[in-house]
């Protein structure tokens, strides 16, 4: 136990090539899957959910037409508002926790990973590199910035504006299409639980693909397939040799 505090999910901190613990990965994703599942629903009652409702009480003939002859009448139409201070802050917290994982030091900063750490402490470790996880959260941290700035279009704007000095960005209209976010929240919704469920990680997949196209160079060989038997059979001596250490 003792140990599993001062390494945490880490197989060495210190090591050149830093290895972490999937089976600590994958319950942290099942962890933070709460997240794109909540605003899933926030954005789809927002965007299909909110619907005009008419008082019919307050309806009243204008005693005019339009062009095709027709009755023009007024009324009191409702539509409901959303709040998405909750959201934002949501939000803020994943892209922390997104960043602090990043980096062997900073990882000591998230809740998230000592508690997905304590959970595995009595499962086998299943050693990988931790350089292709640290290209899937930058991925996801990426989604989480989008999803903040459709949330939150006005600070957005007037953070370009202030630094660039310049009126860029409206900060009176939502310049960014729902689609956007809805379509980004449901994509880390399925990685995240391919990631927890399965124990396959589209990020990682990714990044592996970039490095035999030869668009990555990585110095840690592991990191080039971390999927590949050899890859494997590696991990395991070292993890032996390092419990017997």
């Amino acid at each position: 136990m003792r140990r599993l505090w001062k390494n945490l999910w880490f197989q060495d901190p210190a090591a050149r090539d830093v290895f972490i613990n999937d089976t600590a990965v994958r319950i942290r994703a099942g962890i933070l899957l709460a997240v794109p599942l909540f605003l899933s629903y926030t954005l789809y009652d927002a965007v299909y959910g909110s619907h005009w409702i008419v008082d019919g009480n307050t309806i009243r003939d204008t005693m005019d037409t339009d062009f095709d002859e027709h009755i023009i009448y007024a009324g009191q139409m409702i539509r409901k508002t959303y709040d998405y201070t909750i959201q934002s802050w949501i939000l803020a917290y994943v892209f922390f926790e997104m960043l602090v994982s990043m980096f062997v030091k900073t990882s000591y900063l998230s809740p998230t990973i000592w508690i997905a750490t304590f959970l595995s402490r009595r499962k086998p470790p299943v050693w990988k590199p931790l350089v292709p996880k640290r290209f899937a959260w930058t991925i996801g941290a990426t989604f989480i910035a989008t999803c903040w700035v459709f949330f939150n279009p006005d600070t957005f704007a007037h953070w370009i504006n202030t630094l660039t000095h310049k009126e860029i960005l409206s900060t009176t209209t939502q310049y960014l299409p729902y689609w956007i976010p809805l379509t980004l929240v449901w994509v880390c919704t399925g990685f995240m639980w391919l990631e927890s469920v399965l124990g396959w990680c589209m990020g990682c997949q990714i990044h592996a693909l970039m490095v035999k196209m030869g668009i990555l160079e990585e110095p840690c060989e592991a990191c080039n397939d971390i999927f590949s038997p050899e890859a494997q059979a590696a991990r395991d001596a070292s993890a032996k040799e390092t419990m017997q250490s």
